[in-house]
């Protein structure tokens, strides 16, 4: 008797070059959420070109031009969240550069000392402001670097036990720390209810990692981007000043950036989307991740980008289904929000039902994005956008128009961001061949017992998402 079982393919499962930005795309592994051993770099059509074994994602990978790579040898076991080292690469695997410099910490097992990075989340290298392509601005490849950290401090006011605080460090090429800024310093500009120091102490969670360490790690930014030159610094607004950095807090759903001169948030959206018209017109931000400033040389230079998760996040008053007021937002959907800085108007978006969907069962589908962490959305320079849904390990390419024109499923599972770069940034590799992929439905993908896949050509039983059964 012959034994059928619907299967799921992995790698590239649809591929328009015409419509595509082509080059080679960086596929992160990251931690025991991977069962990848390094870093992955693929071409358009999910072929792999090199493998950076024992080289993970801190938590992504970003490339240099000429073919070396950042990312971290490993992650500090009991310290969530946090690489032992953020290093460079060569083509080769041999490291370049490493930084370790952020707090000396005790290893659990051991119990010695030992210097950690701490680096959690995010970095960029001198030269881009993003660390994903811009025409005309190259990281360098050796510079300083800023690098998204963590402090244990003590802070009654937040919680008895200590708090891994965010720490963002710059640092020179030698590891010196150049300039650094701590969140919680700056807990009472970023809009927070009064409330909410006593809901954070009172609810958020706390790690133990060893019977003589407890440490609540809730509360922390997620992503880190200098601004670069834009428009708004050009036409005099100090707000926007190149060097400045802009970040965001996932648990608090908002979105600010640090002077960098005086260390205060000069601007920022959130967590209260009630306050003006133009908040309510965006909508409710939960759990948001990779908040940056569109680079000058790409299309929607000057605007903030960033990937909308949903989820749970949010620190203020009670809701009926959080008494608590801990998590107090949700949503069941993720949308990529483009956002004017001035006047806070939405200039584009993907898979946001208020302004895609026009009728119930449009809506019932508007899951065509849905991770509750982590995520992505980086500008292309044909105008399309790269999108990383971290939680099902998948990555779109999509349009203005937000047709999918390239899309790619992770077989190592969850990707936090990928990032595509120019073939010309490789000299080490010929330039592949593109060749366009349809995608299969998968409802009709079969696999025989004896290991040979093929098509139905109908099914009556089964309905693809999307499609009516009327």
């Amino acid at each position: 008797m012959t034994m059928y079982t619907r299967v799921f393919p992995t790698g590239v499962v649809r591929y328009n070059p015409d419509k595509c930005w082509n080059g080679l795309t960086i596929i992160p592994a990251i931690g025991g959420h991977s069962t990848a051993r390094g870093a992955v770099l693929y071409d358009m059509n999910g072929n792999i070109v090199k493998r950076w074994e024992g080289l993970f994602g801190a938590f992504d990978n970003k490339m240099l031009p000429g073919g070396s790579i950042l990312g971290t040898t490993g992650y500090a076991k009991g310290y969530w969240l946090d690489c032992v080292d953020l290093v460079q690469m060569n083509w080769d695997g041999e490291i370049e550069w490493r930084f370790t410099n952020g707090e000396m910490v005790m290893d659990i097992k051991t119990g010695k000392p030992f210097l950690s990075a701490r680096q959690h989340h995010d970095y960029q290298r001198q030269g881009s402001p993003v660390g994903y392509f811009i025409p005309g601005q190259e990281p360098l490849h050796s510079g300083k670097t800023l690098i998204n950290s963590t402090e244990n401090r003590d802070l009654p006011e937040f919680s008895e036990h200590k708090v891994s605080d965010t720490k963002i460090l710059e640092v020179d090429e030698k590891g010196n720390i150049l300039w650094s800024w701590s969140l919680f310093d700056h807990w009472d500009q970023l809009g927070i209810e009064t409330i909410g120091k006593a809901i954070h102490k009172q609810f958020a969670p706390y790690l133990q990692p060893a019977e003589d360490i407890k440490y609540v790690k809730e509360t922390y930014c997620n992503n880190i981007n200098y601004l670069g030159p834009n428009k708004w610094y050009d036409a005099g607004d100090e707000r926007f000043n190149p060097d400045n950095i802009i970040t965001d807090v996932r648990i608090l759903n908002t979105l600010f950036i640090i002077d960098k001169k005086t260390g205060d948030i000069v601007w920022r959206i959130g967590p209260d989307f009630e306050a003006t018209k133009e908040l309510q017109e965006i909508g409710q931000i939960v759990g948001q991740h990779h908040v940056h400033m569109i680079p000058r040389g790409l299309p929607g230079e000057g605007n903030i980008l960033l990937f909308d998760n949903g989820g749970q996040a949010g620190i203020g008053k009670p809701t009926p289904c959080r008494p608590t007021g801990f998590n107090n937002a949700t949503r069941s959907y993720s949308r990529v929000l483009e956002i004017n800085p001035v006047t806070l108007k939405v200039e584009w978006t993907f898979n946001d039902e208020q302004y895609h969907f026009h009728n119930s069962a449009e809506r019932a589908f508007s899951n065509l994005l849905f991770s509750e962490y982590c995520s992505s959305a980086d500008r292309l320079p044909n105008g399309n956008t790269l999108i990383t849904e971290t939680i099902r390990g998948r990555v779109i390419e999509v349009t203005p128009e937000r047709e999918i024109v390239w899309e790619f499923l992770n077989p190592g599972r969850a990707v936090f961001r990928a990032h595509r770069y120019p073939y010309e940034w490789f000299p080490q590799v010929e330039t592949p061949k593109e060749q366009p992929v349809t995608p299969v439905k998968n409802s009709r993908l079969r696999i025989s017992c004896d290991g040979t896949p093929y098509l139905l050509e109908d099914d009556p039983f089964f309905v693809e998402p999307g499609e009516s059964i009327f």
